[in-house]
């Protein structure tokens, strides 16, 4: 019997079926990562965007602009490219380490946890929607959901 391209190398390699998973998380990152880079561009911006300010309650100023827009000092759009580029690297460089499954679903956790915290900040206390922070919260999602399941198939092999 042949095995398939999807095969390990050897016994302990966490790629087994997870090559595609792995570029798909990779592919969704770079989208991350531009996405919060736009987002770091209209935090800095001097004046208003009309791309994705529809009203009061879906504008990407009011949000990138607010208080809750920095930690510490630190643009959370800044943090995004930061956690997205480290995301990237994990899913398209390190794939063939074996400790990678377990350290992309934490990275990719902590982004998710991040990224409910922020959205409890627009829906509660901001009252405004951001469609760039919107994105960013689908893309993590999808991350830690895909992070799971390759977790839990290099878990089985």
């Amino acid at each position: 019997m042949s095995e398939s391209p999807d095969s390990p190398s050897s016994p302990v390699s966490p790629l087994g079926g997870n090559r595609i998973l792995f570029r798909v998380i990779a592919i969704l990152s770079l989208a991350g990562v531009i996405v919060s880079a736009i987002s770091l561009e209209r935090h800095y911006a001097k004046s208003a965007t009309e791309f994705c300010d529809f009203s009061q309650r879906f504008s990407c100023d009011i949000v990138n602009r607010s208080e809750s827009s920095s930690i510490m000092g630190i643009p959370v759009a800044g943090i995004g490219v930061a956690g997205y580029a480290l995301l990237f690297v994990l899913s398209a460089f390190r794939k063939a380490k074996v400790e990678t499954p377990t350290q992309l679903l934490l990275a990719a956790i902590v982004g998710l946890v991040f990224a409910l915290r922020l959205t409890y900040i627009e829906a509660y206390v901001l009252m405004t929607w951001c469609i760039l922070c919107v994105i960013s919260q689908a893309l993590i999602l999808l991350i830690a959901v895909l992070a799971l399941v390759v977790k839990m198939r290099s878990a089985s092999a």
